[in-house]
């Protein structure tokens, strides 16, 4: 059959919490400063250096990205003034080849405008020239026409002929003053 149950007291005998009992105090401390020693020993030799090389690694690299941070701050600093110098370089040499552009166009366009200028006064000295020979061709043929004019006229006012001399004279004389 089936045996009892007991308790856990019943089992250990004395029903004292094992840590507590007198008697084994010397081998519980004699233990305890073993594993501590072990514990220590092992904490120093092997897991603090490897936690101290993680950091330390993690120390070098964030001080290594630190100067390369820096290192490209500076390089993008330079290339900026670099920038900004190649900018204003373009700025003043495009401002000087648009300046020299337009002297040169202004200096095409008034070279244009002299010749045009000779040109037209040509013409016009040869247009006034070919005025004056007409006018004075014109005037010539203006008295031998006022002096028949003059005649017709007086023929016809006066019903007899005047002498061609007296005409001429007085056509002459009215055409200078």
């Amino acid at each position: 059959m089936a045996e009892p149950v007991t308790t856990g007291a019943e089992a250990h005998g004395s029903g004292a919490f094992p840590p507590f009992q007198a008697e084994t105090f010397a081998s519980q401390l004699f233990w305890l400063a073993v594993t501590f020693a072990l514990l220590y020993w092992f904490l120093a030799k092997v897991a603090l250096p490897r936690i101290g090389g993680t950091i330390a690694q993690r120390h070098d690299k964030i001080q290594g990205d630190l100067h390369e941070a820096i290192a490209a701050k500076k390089e993008a600093e330079a290339a900026g003034l670099a920038y900004e110098a190649a900018l204003s370089d373009a700025k003043s040499r495009s401002q000087a080849i648009a300046a020299e552009t337009h002297q040169r166009l202004q200096a095409e366009t008034d070279a244009k405008r002299r010749e045009l200028d000779a040109a037209l006064a040509e013409k016009l000295a040869a247009a006034e020239k070919v005025i004056s020979e007409t006018k004075s061709a014109a005037l010539t043929h203006v008295e031998g026409i006022a002096t028949d004019a003059a005649d017709a006229i007086l023929q016809r006012v006066l019903g007899a002929k005047p002498s061609q001399e007296q005409v001429s004279a007085a056509v002459k004389t009215a055409l200078k003053g």
